[in-house]
């Protein structure tokens, strides 16, 4: 298996993971607060990780300028994204909060964009290399991901049902689109670590700066109330059990499968994999929770994949025009 299969697999697990955790994060939210359950969950996250990174990656060094990084990561793709995520879907409904966060593939384009054009510039070449590179730059990074940005976000709007009406709060469009840009910093802030470290140890120490980003809001969202809360109504254990998955399947294996695809498809790629979530939810729903699937949802589906497919084939394609050239 290649690297590039390797990394389709983990963040195909992290997918996975991730859209199933709608179904545990909801029926943890009957007995905690939307900021300590995320606390709760990074905490368990950041001591499976601590192991872990014990025994593949004890003797890595960490710098200062690394330290920031990390810090800056932890705080923007967890800290913030789970905070803006959290109050916006809690003012805005699911569907419209699943369409604006599967913008962030394109937002993260966008964003490749611009970088490799102010590199650009720096760049000398004859004026055929030029135009030719011009053209190149044109088709294989900017059209064809672009359309396939564009129909898995299509997918999505499908999948998620939403209308062409805006029905909830502007606080809590804002909320969304703030998590959309700390997704974007986070993605934009761990790809020069990996250079230098390992992923394992990436993901804790950006799971450790997230979780102590959790706490003072925590902290401020309990107002003392929660201790009361417990042992008024200890949580059963189906409960914990959700709360687990949320921690170590969702938070430290998610991370550090996400990662993986992060560091071998690039931010873009990895990013757009997220359009999948929605349609995993859709489907847990359906045969978790016995909901209807309709037929526009499943169309929705085969465009999140067919866009993700047109995305990826790039390099393939890429490939095949030159060599028949």
């Amino acid at each position: 298996m290649t690297t590039r299969h390797k990394a389709i697999a983990a963040i195909s697990t992290t997918v996975f993971f991730w859209g199933v955790s709608f179904i545990s994060t909801k029926i943890a939210l009957s007995f905690f607060p939307p900021i300590f359950l995320a606390a709760l969950r990074f905490g368990l996250a950041v001591i499976f990780l601590f192991f872990i990174s014990r025994k593949y990656a004890k003797d890595e060094k960490i710098s200062k300028e690394d330290v920031v990084l990390l810090a800056g990561a932890g705080l923007t793709g967890v800290t913030a994204y789970f905070f803006f995520e959290n109050h916006g879907i809690s003012l805005i409904p699911a569907s419209e909060a699943s369409i604006i966060t599967a913008a962030i593939p394109i937002l993260i384009l966008i964003a490749e964009r611009v970088e490799e054009g102010i590199l650009s510039i720096r760049r000398k070449g004859s004026k055929d290399e030029g135009e030719k590179n011009r053209k190149s730059y044109l088709i294989y990074k900017i059209v064809i991901p672009g359309a396939g940005a564009l129909t898995s976000l299509t997918g999505v709007a499908l999948v998620a049902g939403v209308s062409l009406t805006l029905t909830g709060s502007l606080k809590g469009y804002i909320f969304m689109l703030g998590a959309c840009f700390s997704w974007l910093c986070y993605c934009f802030l761990t790809r020069p670590l990996f250079k230098r470290h390992s992923r394992i140890c990436i993901v804790f120490w950006q799971s450790f700066f997230g979780f102590l980003g959790f706490l003072p809001l925590a902290l401020f969202e309990a107002h003392g109330k929660l201790p009361v809360q417990l042992f008024q109504q200890i949580p059963p254990f189906h409960v914990w059990g959700n709360i687990l998955f949320l921690g170590i399947c969702c938070s430290a294996l998610g991370y550090w499968f996400f990662a993986q695809g992060l560091q071998a498809l690039g931010a873009g790629t990895a990013s757009l994999f997220l359009n999948f979530v929605p349609v995993i939810s859709v489907l847990g729903g359906f045969f978790i929770l016995g909901e209807r699937l309709r037929p526009l949802q499943m169309l929705g589906a085969v465009l999140v994949l067919g866009g993700v497919y047109l995305a990826m084939s790039v390099p393939n394609i890429q490939k095949h025009i030159q060599n028949r050239s």
